[in-house]
């Protein structure tokens, strides 16, 4: 078409132009138009899916809880309807529930999300041929959202299992599940990302994909185009409560190390470090000596962790760890937590600027002790500044009640200038600056006098009972 007035000319080369192409491709182009064929995927694996029924007796919103993780996240409005029709507290009508899942063992075994079940009194398992069977709960994790189930048969036809870190952004996948209860339906679409961290809770790097999901094709099955399993269709992006282009499955090869801690021991020990961290922005990495935002900030180290052990410090910016590059804050979890307790890895980090290795013997996430305990200790003193704000010394009864052990001063008032450009606010307590103990209004000063003009300065404060680190530029004299 640019040939416009040529015709002649390209008629008379166009075989030549036609064997120029054809020697250059690698392989031939399939016809224009033609998709991928899953007919047989669904012919093959369909025996293997199944749709999940759930009762809940109490019918509350004991039926109706989170995804972990989730509660605050922007995928919260959607599962707040996603788990049955009960909306009452406690005394109502049972609640009832839909989801899918598919034969992973023959022995009776099916893998499902723990949303799907979670609470349920009752769970019915029905297969393709429309034969139903009652499933006992074998054990459930909610950090990784999945559930193994047992069913009194042995004769059950399993999934084929691939591998999910063969996957490439691009390819084909397809889904098999129960939406809205219509059992045994098919979608296709392609993996648009992976390694997607949706909190910084989660101990999942969820599969990114266009397929659609509903309500009900949670905990079913997302196969590559050999008809393998790879992941487990678990959680969707919407603001309106349906499909809108984005749906997240767990990687199956997670999910099975998860199924066979659940089978062999009834629960899943994860890896831990005892830290609290924060994302890497442009401000900090500029003021951390990054060349770029990545990494996991250390805003806490938590007494008596492994990562105190092994020398971490609040500011240190973790890098890889295990081998495994960190490119974002909320990627560490999920690498932590696959680390099997009482080994002992690598960690490659950034301190003052200068790029270091520890060692650190990882050890067993308590999740009594992260959900039922107190909240972490208070942070060791961070972060100093007068940059347009007043501050305070603190008084032992202030200190008691913000829970900081030592150190620290309060940000009385913010008047504007750096400090209240850089985000820090009233009653801000200042822990750090740039790696410099503050234990009070003299040392804040002095600090921040000795920071190099035009650069930007670490503040570690706490805000509200949790750590934060603040870039805060340092003004030219």
């Amino acid at each position: 078409m640019i040939f416009l007035g040529r015709v002649s000319v390209l008629r008379h080369c166009w075989p030549l132009l036609f064997v120029a192409l054809a020697a250059c491709s690698s392989e031939p182009a399939p016809p224009a138009g033609q998709l991928p064929d899953f007919s047989h995927i669904a012919r093959n694996a369909g025996p293997s899916v199944v749709n999940i029924a759930t009762v809940t007796r109490n019918g509350g919103k004991e039926g109706q809880q989170l995804p972990f993780g989730l509660e605050e996240s922007p995928f919260g409005d959607w599962f707040r309807d996603h788990f049955g029709e009960g909306q009452g507290e406690g005394s109502g009508p049972p609640s009832r529930s839909l989801g899918s899942g598919f034969v992973l063992w023959e022995e009776g075994y099916v893998l499902t999300n723990h949303h799907v079940v979670r609470n349920a009194d009752e769970i019915i398992v029905r297969f393709k041929d429309r034969r139903e069977e009652v499933a006992t709960l074998v054990g459930s994790d909610e950090r990784s959202d999945l559930a193994l189930l047992k069913i009194k048969r042995d004769d059950l036809d399993p999934v084929e299992i691939g591998n999910s870190e063969s996957l490439e952004v691009g390819n084909w996948v397809v889904a098999i599940g129960s939406p809205f209860g219509f059992e045994q339906t098919v979608t296709a679409g392609i993996v648009s990302a992976k390694g997607r961290s949706l909190s910084s809770g989660q101990y999942v790097p969820f599969i990114q994909t266009d397929v659609a999901i509903n309500q009900g094709n949670s905990g079913g099955p997302l196969f590559n185009l050999d008809g393998e399993v790879v992941g487990i269709n678990s959680q969707i992006y919407s603001r309106t409560g349906g499909y809108q282009g984005i749906s997240f499955a767990i990687p199956i090869d997670m999910a099975i190390s998860v199924a066979e801690q659940l089978r062999d021991d009834g629960s899943v020990a994860r890896g831990w470090l005892g830290v609290v961290i924060q994302e890497v922005t442009r401000e900090l990495a500029m003021s951390f000596g990054l060349d770029r935002p990545r990494g996991a900030l250390v805003s806490r180290v938590l007494p008596d962790g492994p990562a105190a052990k092994a020398g971490l410090r609040e500011g240190d910016v973790i890098l890889s760890f295990g081998g495994e590059d960190i490119p974002r804050s909320a990627a560490l979890p999920a690498v932590v937590g696959a680390i099997k307790p009482g080994e002992e890895v690598e960690v490659v980090l950034m301190r003052n600027g200068e790029r270091m290795k520890l060692d650190v013997t990882v050890d067993e996430l308590n999740e009594e002790a992260m959900r039922d305990g107190p909240g972490p200790l208070p942070e060791p003193p961070s972060e100093p500044t007068v940059l347009g704000m007043r501050v305070e010394p603190m008084d032992a009864d202030t200190r008691e009640r913000e829970d900081v052990l030592d150190g620290g001063v309060r940000v009385a008032e913010v008047k504007g200038g750096p400090a209240a450009a850089a985000g820090i606010r009233s009653g801000d307590i200042i822990l750090r600056v740039a790696g410099n103990a503050v234990d009070s209004v003299s040392r804040l000063r002095e600090v921040v006098e000795r920071l190099t003009p035009g650069t930007s300065a670490p503040f570690l404060i706490q805000r509200g009972g949790s750590p934060l680190f603040i870039a805060v530029p340092i003004p030219e004299q």
